[in-house]
């Protein structure tokens, strides 16, 4: 991502990557990491006995956390795949806050998950007329885009909420009355299951148990569709024309255009569908989290979003595991304190460790060496505490974005035409 727009045309276009270009790692390899991670948190869990590391509350909570962190990632990763930069993430999930919570009360939370999305795509759209026909730097739009859509739902909550029925109903110029809740799933039979199989505390299977009990227990229908959302999100920007084309904007929109491609168009339809997608995220905040609509509810997560999407290097897959990542973090500080974060203070020793012999062995001797200092401190912070001041628990989430991205930084590609101006008949 850039902030810097510039008139040059962009690079050439890049060649057809092999398959194993194309997923970056095998199926192989990603399993294995898959297992030790397992394998490390349920080793550090025995050890600290931290036992709320891996539970069903846990996993369950950090996934309705990651879903709205997910679908802002999800919303910046069409928009940016199409050569827009989306810094009004975070306003268009404002505006899917305000629509779900608006409708929700009144008629339907169904009706008003729609009319999330709808207010979400607006504002994506005001984010391409600004961007794509106009031509105004993608980072000075998307911050106005956040700045109207704070000053825009603030006084529509103060006109819509703050008397008549909807006071009544509980609602104040900072808030909406409650709309209905949406369904939840549950697999019958194998959530108590589950559950038993955890409370044994078995190195592994306890925390196997765990993970899967969270994920098949209380599941909102939102979250199925989110799940359905990456997939589909997936298979069509990596294996249809029409993600071919909408891809090779953000690439290289000149010669996309030389072949044909409107590329107005898919950069519109792809900021449509950044804003849809973050309003959906707000949605889910509004009416699956809280059930109203309240000022300040989205607290920075199309930012978190953001970073997830980097973090995933612009793909799906990638997006789906910093979502997590954060929505666990978030879930830690919120449900368990300064105990249990201070467990992972020993995760963090051990990775630091890891990173500190990789650079080593790579030749990279200050990174190295800066790894393995680093692991001593945090080493000596563990032995030395029992818990975590409070302060450094609310900022978690945080600083596990900091770390994530300055540890990934190095194997990142964006898309190359990514926040560069594109002016219609360049490739003609």
């Amino acid at each position: 991502m850039t902030a810097t727009m510039t008139d040059a045309p962009p690079p050439a276009a890049p060649k057809a990557d092999s398959g194993q270009a194309r997923s970056g790692r095998s199926w192989g390899q990603i399993l294995l990491i898959v297992a030790g991670a397992l394998l490390l948190v349920a080793a550090v869990r025995v050890i600290t006995g931290a036992d709320q590391l891996t539970s069903a509350g846990q996993i369950s909570a950090a996934l309705g956390l990651a879903v709205p962190i997910g679908l802002a990632g999800l919303a910046g990763l069409w928009s940016e795949r199409s050569g827009v930069v989306n810094i009004g993430l975070e306003g268009m999930m404002i505006l899917g806050t305000f629509g779900a919570g608006w409708i929700g009360w009144q008629s339907s939370p169904w009706l008003g998950l729609l009319c999330g999305i709808g207010f979400g795509v607006l504002g994506g759209l005001v984010h391409a007329v600004a961007t794509v026909t106009f031509g105004v730097d993608h980072i000075v739009s998307g911050v106005a885009v956040n700045l109207l859509a704070v000053g825009a739902t603030q006084y529509l909550a103060k006109l819509f909420f703050a008397d008549g029925d909807a006071a009544e109903a509980g609602g104040n110029p900072k808030q909406s009355p409650p709309a209905d809740a949406l369904p939840t799933i549950d697999v019958p039979g194998l959530s108590d299951g589950l559950q038993s199989i955890q409370k044994h505390h078995w190195f592994l299977v306890s925390d196997l148990a765990g993970i899967l009990g969270g994920l098949v227990t209380n599941l909102s229908v939102v979250t199925v569709l989110a799940v359905v959302l990456f997939v589909a999100t997936w298979w069509l920007l990596w294996r249809t024309p029409f993600g071919l084309r909408l891809r090779s904007c953000g690439e290289n929109p000149v010669a996309a255009e030389s072949l044909g491609v409107n590329v107005y168009r898919y950069k519109y339809a792809a900021v449509a569908v950044s804003g849809g997608l973050a309003g959906l995220g707000g949605a889910f905040l509004a009416l699956v989290t809280s059930h109203i609509y309240q000022e300040g509810q989205t607290g920075g997560r199309g930012y978190i979003g953001l970073a997830a999407m980097i973090f995933g290097n612009w793909r799906p897959g990638g997006l789906a595991m910093g979502a997590g990542l954060f929505g666990f973090s978030d879930a830690l500080q919120l449900r368990n304190g300064g105990e249990t974060v201070h467990a992972l203070l020993l995760l963090l020793v051990v990775l630091l460790v890891l990173l500190a012999a990789w650079k080593l062995y790579r030749k990279a001797l200050v990174q190295g060496i800066v790894s393995a200092v680093m692991a001593a401190l945090v080493l000596v912070w563990y032995l030395l505490t029992d818990e975590v001041p409070n302060e450094f628990v609310g900022a978690t989430p945080y600083v596990v974005t900091l770390l994530v991205l300055s540890l990934s930084a190095q194997r990142l590609r964006m898309p190359k035409a990514d926040g560069m101006r594109y002016r219609k008949g360049q490739g003609k």
